[in-house]
């Protein structure tokens, strides 16, 4: 069987060719310039949105990746608090999900400090409060004691996809990764998020949440690219809609020398994408910026203000006065109320279907 990279000596010594990594490099780094561009023309409050936005999907996304669905209200709700937004309808989230939310906030927010044992050790034990991972206990807040094999097929014919480095070893080469991280600045810290993230799995340095704490880092990483905590894409949903690819080129990888390049190139095209995604959440969130603009001194009430955000944010289905009345737990006299005063304000207008229910839609606007 070919040799783990780490078998290899200095194998932390990586290489790739400049001609492959820079071109999509470069793309991504300007792509990134624009939807910082797009995200501060936004605004503090859409600013603030889109950031609750993308935290709460990188941390839901992430624990998806693993195999883990968290629920996304409670996660929502766990992340608005951290960022000290008043959002409607507070949720009380469960201890684990506090722990996930607090292990992300510290990566993205606190960007800027060292990245150490210590730190890590934390991260660990916000990801299993209780000391287990589903049934099973594991070693918590400390590096692991046991050997790791990835595995899968029938006893007897299993198949071993990755072997981590001996536990022994993994204390002398973590010194080294976190020597690297915190102080070599050579590196782009776009391109430092590729390699660190690889570099994190390789080791595998725990007994669980490796693959969450090295999205994490990588999460860490483009915050100090972007110099802000603020967040407009979510790396783990990308990964998450990748997943197949993500998990072959790493295995594929974990044989080469030193020679990373390929898994560069992936993790560049796979952030491309994700920023990408984001531009049709960011020309919603423009959107919805520039209709309270236009309306700030129109008289909008409480409950029609409601369905008008929601209007906005993908809303499901046709706006009927019976959906309103649901929505907003109101009589049916008063959503048609609510309805006609906005169609009369040129906010609403009934839709050219016909059929028994009359729907209502936006009407189209812009910006003097």
């Amino acid at each position: 069987m070919a040799k783990y990279i780490y078998e290899y000596k200095n194998w932390t010594d990586f290489t790739w060719e400049n001609a492959v990594v820079h071109s999509i490099f470069g793309e991504v780094r300007w792509i990134q310039g624009k939807i910082i561009g797009q995200m501060n023309a936004l605004g503090f409050s859409a600013k603030e949105e889109a950031t609750l936005n993308a935290l709460t999907l990188d941390v839901v996304k992430s624990s998806e990746i693993e195999g883990e669905l968290l629920n996304y209200e409670q996660v929502r709700s766990s992340v608005a608090r951290r960022l000290g937004i008043n959002s409607a309808g507070i949720v009380k989230s469960s201890r684990h999900i506090e722990g996930i939310v607090e292990m992300m906030m510290d990566a993205t927010q606190r960007f800027n400090l060292p990245l150490t044992e210590k730190r890590l050790f934390g991260w660990h034990a916000a990801l299993f409060p209780t000391g287990f991972s589903g049934p099973y206990k594991i070693e918590v807040a400390c590096y692991r004691t046991g050997e790791v094999q990835v595995v899968s097929g029938a006893m007897d014919k299993e198949k071993v996809h990755f072997e981590a480095i001996k536990p022994a070893l993994v204390p002398a080469e973590m010194e080294k990764f976190l020597h690297w991280f915190n102080n070599d600045n050579s590196l782009d810290p776009v391109l430092k998020a590729a390699i660190a993230h690889f570099w994190f799995i390789i080791i595998h340095p725990f007994d669980e949440g490796n693959g969450r704490i090295g999205r994490a880092i990588s999460d860490m990483l483009l915050a100090r690219a972007e110099g802000s905590g603020e967040r407009f894409y979510s790396m783990s949903s990308q990964i998450l809609e990748e997943r197949k690819q993500y998990y072959d080129v790493l295995q594929k990888v974990q044989h080469s020398s030193n020679d990373i390049t390929e898994w560069l190139d992936w993790f560049l095209h796979c952030l491309k994408n994700a920023i990408l995604a984001t531009e049709n959440t960011t020309q919603q969130i423009l959107r919805k910026a520039e209709f309270w603009k236009l309306h700030e001194k129109t008289t909008i009430n409480e409950r029609q203000r409601k369905v008008l955000n929601l209007l906005f944010d993908n809303f499901k289905g046709k706006l009927q006065s019976s959906k309103w009345a649901k929505i907003n737990k109101s009589s049916s006299d008063t959503a048609l109320r609510d309805i006609k005063d906005l169609v009369e304000k040129g906010i609403l207008k009934q839709t050219s279907e016909g059929g028994r229910s009359v729907n209502y839609e936006l009407v189209d606007f812009k910006l003097n």
